[in-house]
Parts: C-alpha cells; sequence; structure tokens
C-alpha cells in the first residue's frame, strides 16, 4: 500500500456532468452535448495556453469560456441559466463511491490529497460543499505551478509537498492522458476508465486499470 493517494478531481472525484443534469429541465434535449461540450473545451483551453507557455486565465476563467462556447454552439444563449450553469459547478456532486473509498484509505493510515488544474477557489469549494474536506491533508492547485497538467511541474507539486519520490505515489485520474503524465513523471497512475473507453497513450501505460475507486483499496 502507499503512503500517499492522490486524485485528480473533476472527472475522478466530481462528475463534471452533474451541473447540466441539475438543470436537464432548462436545457432539454441539449443537456448532455452541452455538458460533453462544455468539458471538451474545458481541457482543450488549457492544453492549448499551457502549449503557449501563456497561461493567462486560471481554470475557472476557463470553465466561464467553455460554458459560453457551449451555450453559443448549441444556440442556447440565456445568461440567467449560464448563472445556473456556473453555480451547480461550484458544487459538483462526487461519484458514488467516493466518499467511502476515501475513508476506508484514511481509516488505513494513508495520506490523500488532490492535485487538480482547478483554481484554489473552486476546489475549495467544491471539498467543502461535497463534505469531504476533512479527509484531505493537502489540495494542490496547478495555479501554484503556474501552468497545467500535463506538465511535469504539476505533478512536482506532490513531490515537493509530501517530500517524497515519485514512485511512492498512487495518482488516480480518469483521464487517460493525465495517467500517461503522471505515468511519465513517475507515479504509480490508475486509470479510472468510467467510461469502458479504449486504450491510449500505449507507451505510457497505467499501473492498473479500474472501473471506479470503489476497488482502489484493495489493490496491492
Amino acid at each position: 500500500m502507499h503512503s500517499v493517494y492522490v486524485f485528480d478531481a473533476y472527472g475522478t472525484l466530481f462528475d463534471t456532468g452533474a451541473a447540466a443534469k441539475r438543470h436537464a429541465g432548462s436545457l432539454g434535449a441539449k443537456e448532455r452535448e452541452i455538458a460533453e461540450i462544455w468539458r471538451r473545451k474545458q481541457l482543450e483551453y488549457s492544453w492549448t495556453r499551457s502549449m503557449m507557455g501563456a497561461r493567462t486565465r486560471d481554470f475557472w476563467q476557463l470553465t466561464e469560456d467553455a460554458l459560453d462556447w457551449a451555450m453559443a454552439k448549441k444556440d442556447c444563449r440565456d445568461e440567467a441559466l449560464r448563472e445556473r450553469l456556473l453555480d451547480a459547478y461550484r458544487d459538483l456532486d462526487t461519484f458514488e463511491e467516493v466518499p467511502a473509498t476515501l475513508r476506508r484509505l484514511k481509516e488505513r493510515g494513508a495520506r490523500l490529497a488532490i492535485l487538480s488544474n482547478g483554481s484554489h477557489a473552486m476546489l475549495a469549494r467544491a471539498v467543502r460543499s461535497a463534505g469531504i474536506e476533512s479527509l484531505f491533508d493537502a489540495v494542490l492547485s496547478a495555479d501554484d505551478a503556474g501552468c497545467f497538467k500535463t506538465d511535469p511541474r504539476v505533478y512536482d507539486l506532490v513531490t515537493t509537498r509530501f517530500r517524497i519520490y515519485p514512485d511512492a505515489v498512487s495518482f488516480q485520474s480518469s483521464n487517460r492522458w493525465d495517467v500517461a503524465g503522471a505515468s511519465r513523471f513517475g507515479f504509480h497512475a490508475v486509470w479510472i476508465n468510467r467510461g469502458n473507453e479504449p486504450d491510449e497513450y500505449l507507451d505510457m501505460p497505467p499501473s492498473a486499470v479500474l472501473p471506479d475507486l470503489a476497488g482502489l483499496p484493495d489493490l496491492i
């Protein structure tokens, strides 16, 4: 068992589709597509800025930009609905198994952390609203690295904070690209393949693949 378990936040602990689901009545048939575009553009904007070395906006601003583009793309121009969706994103639901899994790891003596592109304010509110704030020893934001994942400087926030080598870390993410970056950095990277997606980045394989986080405490 590893001494430090580190979790990506959005898509791994928190359901990024939950905000749109809460307002399905207002979004109608556009709900799932807006949620998908919103998430895709949020990530695309972070990667583009990292590659340009131009981190001029934090992850919350990128989240707003991505929603604006998704709503414009689907011809859904409703400012009041936009604000309700953003409020819902601030307080996303965790996936069902998350609280119990974190508690099991904590009971076994593991140290727990979040490592996310999310801004400090986003993450603080998310863990507080989900009632899991007390379970984490650290909540680390890419803000402090001045770049976004998969830049190695983001993953280095973990080793610096806990004063450990990368191979002492079990890192969990639902994003295969994030798992590749973490594996490349030297973490034991576990892919939480919630969507049963085919593998990619075959030269940077995960240490393990799970359908959700429930089986994580049982990994050796």
